[in-house]
């Protein structure tokens, strides 16, 4: 399939691809199961915060700016960093992830399709299954800790190379997934389509619910998931993201000043 949809949009370090939902679809669409491996991130405030932090020097933030360069689309996931991009000067369409997988089960996949699924658990699957009877759904449930056990990531990226799946939906949260995206593709004989989708299955099953659509265009959809898991989320949301605002402002600072007078 094709891996390059067109001009790229820099900021924050990443290039991401200005595709808003429709187009994505629209790129899946082309994908096959013989085809050569590619997967998509979608990045989001929380992602281009860890991203900074990790930095490129130490093993494992190499390995995750490695993987988000490899990525073939980059897609922006969040409404809050568009608006950002477009105080800086950059127009980046939104494509959630979340909705991308919606639409991926309900649009693009076929009767008969493997969809690959590595995270989530056996009550996952099955509901998945009986909601999409037509559908070949497997999956592989990896350990906790992944990063930190090397046969365990290992056996996690050989299960995305041997499923043959046309999708292969990486539900195992932010960086693990970009990383095991990146160890598919390093492998031979890889094939098909993967998405980096957080916890988007959750979502379609009803074990968690997301905000309602007009929270989600203001931009709002952050405040509902930290309402909904305050214990969980408090630290990402009110000490770590706020940093965004810090790095968009050094962006375009820096971008400024190599402006013609």
């Amino acid at each position: 399939m094709r891996t390059e949809p067109g001009p790229t949009r820099g900021f924050l370090g990443l290039r991401f691809d200005p595709l808003d939902t429709d187009a994505a679809v629209t790129w899946l669409r082309a994908a096959r199961a013989d085809s050569p491996f590619a997967y998509v991130v979608t990045p989001n405030v929380d992602h281009i915060v860890r991203l900074d932090a990790a930095g490129r020097e130490e093993p494992t933030g190499a390995a995750l700016w490695r993987a988000y360069e490899g990525a073939a689309l980059t897609l922006c996931d969040s409404r809050v960093l568009a608006r950002l991009a477009r105080w800086c000067g950059v127009t980046l369409p939104v494509a959630p992830g979340s909705d991308l997988t919606v639409r991926l089960f309900d649009e693009v996949a076929r009767p008969g399709d493997r969809i690959a699924i590595i995270g989530g658990d056996s009550t996952l699957l099955a509901a998945l299954r009986e909601r999409f009877a037509a559908l070949d759904i497997v999956q592989h449930v990896p350990p906790m800790g992944l990063l930190r056990d090397a046969a365990a990531l290992e056996a996690a990226a050989a299960f995305g190379r041997d499923s043959r799946a046309r999708f292969l939906l990486l539900a195992v949260g932010s960086p693990q997934q970009e990383i095991v995206a990146a160890r598919i593709a390093a492998l031979a004989g890889a094939g098909g389509v993967a998405l980096c989708i957080g916890a988007s299955l959750d979502f379609i099953v009803g074990r968690q619910r997301r905000a309602p659509r007009l929270v989600q265009r203001l931009g709002l959809e952050w405040a509902h998931r930290l309402a909904s898991q305050p214990r969980r989320l408090w630290r990402r949301y009110l000490v770590e993201g706020p940093r965004i605002f810090r790095l968009a402002r050094s962006w375009r600072a820096g971008r400024d000043s190599f402006a013609p007078d």
